[in-house]
């Protein structure tokens, strides 16, 4: 195992690199993890933190109230985890939050995870608000990270002000370009919002073809209560289908259908104008489950098969119950065998059916 990077200890000192604390554990591929639909799972999200510096609107309340930070799994324990997922056939990790590089220490977790790329493991990525991307793009391209998704969905200061509440979008823009100055492909993750972003599409997608920065499109989904006492009817008032957008794109650029796939649910398109790569995420509008390959692991080390579904296996409990991975690993593959088939998000009858009371925040973005 490679010591971590020079200068990547976090503030307030004293934590050792992960590497060089977490236990040793076999690296022995083992049978890959399908599902009940004979689909294979090589894909994990990992929730590393509940916390944020934003608080978007569409994700979250104002006034969120947090874990407990000693209900964390800690970083080691993450390690764990992960590692065991890959062993089983894992072969994409993407770390998420909340927003994860608020996480103390969280570089000693990258650098960690480096030791299993190429070892079973073809990529590690993130998706982050972009906040803390000036600071940590240097020791995360070091640590492997070649990809990073940012969430940005309006290039207009007081609206990303508005939005996100606490977010200054200057700083975003800085992150951007330290993650391409440290040579990593970034995306735009950018939520379609009804009577918010509608008259910024061409904005966004012609600022992202000068930026050469890919960019997709996500349907604002049912997920938490954000304190305003809707019941989802906030969701259904910012829902904007990804149809009717594409179809907006298609009236200035010519779409050309890609068979292109990056292990997630998008699907994409090419203007042919530009020749950019244009991504919808569609869990509305077009149920993309039959080839869904990826489940969601909470900072808590609870694992959710479906972001649509409540059902969710705690592997907690076998982590610290053994030094062993078995448990861990058992546990891993009946929770597997109960991943559903779909989700339930539904607005066509306009109210927001299958919404799960769970936040974004905590399932992981």
């Amino acid at each position: 195992m490679r010591p971590a990077a020079r200068g990547s200890m976090p503030r307030g000192g004293g934590v050792p690199p992960l590497s060089r604390r977490a236990p040793a554990h076999s690296f022995a591929r083992m049978e890959p993890l399908i599902d009940p639909f004979a689909r294979r799972i090589d894909y994990l999200r990992i929730s590393v933190t509940d916390r944020c510096d934003f608080r978007c609107t569409y994700c979250m309340s104002e006034h969120m109230t947090f874990l407990p930070k000693r209900d964390l799994l800690t970083l080691e324990e993450l390690d764990r985890l992960c590692s065991a997922f890959v062993r089983m056939g894992v072969r994409k990790l993407r770390i998420t939050g909340g927003e994860p590089l608020v996480r103390r220490g969280i570089m000693t977790f990258f650098e960690a995870m480096s030791r299993n790329l190429g070892a079973g493991l073809d990529e590690l990525t993130l998706t982050t608000n972009g906040s803390q991307l000036d600071r940590f793009a240097q020791p995360l391209a070091a640590a492997g990270v070649r990809r990073v998704n940012v969430s940005l969905d309006t290039l207009d200061p007081e609206k990303f002000k508005t939005i996100t509440r606490w977010g200054a979008l200057p700083k975003v823009l800085r992150g951007i370009d330290a993650a391409r100055a440290a040579g990593m492909r970034v995306k735009i993750n950018a939520v379609a919002l009804k009577g918010f972003n509608e008259a910024e599409l061409f904005d966004l997608t012609d600022w992202a073809a000068r930026e050469d920065l890919d960019l997709t499109f996500i349907e604002v989904m049912p997920m938490g209560d954000m304190g305003d006492g809707t019941d989802g009817t906030l969701r259904l008032d910012q829902y904007w289908p990804l149809k009717d957008l594409r179809a907006r794109l298609a009236e200035r650029y010519t779409l050309t259908e890609l068979a292109h796939r990056t292990g997630g649910p998008a699907r994409y398109v090419r203007l042919e104008e530009t020749g950019q790569q244009i991504g919808f995420i569609t869990p509305l509008t077009h149920n993309f489950c039959e080839s869904c390959n990826r489940v969601r692991l909470t900072c808590t080390g609870q694992l959710y098969m479906c972001l649509g579904q409540e059902d969710m296996a705690d592997l907690r409990a076998p982590l610290r119950a053994s030094e062993s991975d078995a448990p861990l690993e058992d546990a891993i593959r009946t929770a597997i065998a109960r991943k559903p088939k779909g989700h339930d998000f539904d607005y066509s009858r306009q109210r927001a059916d299958g919404q799960v009371s769970r936040h974004m925040s905590h399932t992981g973005g």
